[in-house]
Formats: C-alpha cells, structure tokens, sequence
C-alpha cells in the first residue's frame, strides 16, 4: 500500500507542475515524447523501479493529452485551452479515476506557489529538431529562493502552453527541456522527440468507466499522500 501511496502522490504533483502543450502560434497536431531522468536523485534502486522514466503529450487543436506509465498504474491528464479546465486519469490496477479542474482551481493551485522570475538568455541548445531558447526561472517560496533552468520553443507554440504552471507559467514557448523540483528529487524532462501526426478526437474524451472524484478525496483513500 506504501508503494502505491507514494505513487499516487509523485503522479498526483507531477501533474500540477508538468503540463506541455504546444498550442498557440503556430497549429500543430502531433506527438511530443519526454525522457525522464532524476539528478542526484537519493532513492534505492528499488524505489527508482517504479518511479516514470517516458512522458508523451499528444496535441490536437486546443487540446491536450499528457500520458504517464509506471509499474502497476497509467495516468493521463487531458487540458482544454478552450474552457481553460482539465480532468486527470488514474487507472490503478484496474481502480480507475476521474479528477476534474475547473479554472478557478487551477488558479487557486497556482496563488499557493511563490512568484516566478524569468531572465532570458542567448544561450540556445539544438532539441529534438527544434532550436531552443534558454531562460532561468527563479520561484522564492517564503524567503527560499529556488533557480530552475528551462528550454523552450516559440516555433511549437506562445505563452498559452504554460498557463496552468506555476514555475513556467511566463515562459513563452513549448518547453523542451525543465526540471521540476519536489522535496529531496529533481525530475528531469527532455524532449527526444516531435512527431506530427493525426490524434483521434475519442483520445481527450473521458472514458465512461471512470469514477469522478477529487484530490483530497484519492490522498485520502490511499493514506493521506503516501505518507
């Protein structure tokens, strides 16, 4: 149950802070696949097996479908730019659930995070095909300054891509490269690919046989966030 909890609770953060979507600008409709890796990370081994390693966003007009797999559990979340509201996925072993955000909680989430500052820089780097700018975002949560470092492409999509993130909410591009920081683990994310392609509508509906609930309603079904 331990196991599970800690899950639960990586996936449940990792989808308030990660959410790439190329929209705006420029169309596209198509796939983006993520690498993930964790910096000095100091779990054992054991831990590391079930923590996600691939991150795939799949675009379609003003929607979007992130999509994580780890051992035991598949979790997507599906964002529509439109309404400005999402709705996450969690199958656990076959327990599927249905988290729904209106715009006001999304909003509500971001107020409980520090004010960001972005300094863009020259620098670029060659991802994924794609040429992309580099920009240190640094958040001061009560006095605690944190500097995260972040590549971007305006080529993929504006500003609007970022809107629910509270670290690279101003960024104003698709982000290719990030790091996302919580508690005593770094997740690394890069792009190592962006793939256009057709994306059926049926992948951002939510499936009849998933139960609506709420984040403090699932923490606590499964032990209060794996604590």
């Amino acid at each position: 149950m331990k196991k599970t909890c800690l899950a639960v609770t990586i996936l449940l953060i990792a989808f308030l802070i990660i959410d790439i979507h190329a929209l705006g600008g420029k169309p596209f409709e198509g796939i983006i696949t993520f690498k993930i890796t964790y910096p000095d990370s100091k779990f054992s081994e054991s831990q590391m097996a079930m923590f996600p390693k691939l991150l795939t966003v799949s675009i379609k007009g003003m929607k979007s479908r992130t999509e994580l797999q780890m051992s035991g559990m598949n979790t997507v979340e599906i964002t529509d730019y439109d309404t400005k509201s999402k709705v996450s996925l969690l199958n656990m072993m076959g327990q599927k659930y249905a988290i729904k955000q209106s715009t006001a909680e999304i909003l509500k989430e971001l107020e409980k995070e520090g004010t960001p500052t972005v300094e863009l820089s020259n620098e670029t780097k060659m991802i994924a095909g794609y040429t992309c700018k580099k920009a240190l975002v640094t958040v001061n949560n009560d006095g605690i300054k944190t500097v995260f470092e972040a590549y971007y492409s305006s080529e993929l999509g504006s500003k609007i891509s970022n809107f629910d993130n509270p670290i690279y909410k101003d960024i104003d591009g698709v982000l290719l490269e990030f790091t996302v920081q919580n508690r005593n683990m770094n997740m690394k994310l890069t792009a190592t690919s962006v793939e256009k392609k057709n994306i059926p509508a049926k992948e951002f509906e939510i499936p009849s046989d998933y139960v609506q609930t709420t984040q403090e309603e699932l923490k606590s079904k499964f032990g209060g966030g794996g604590e």
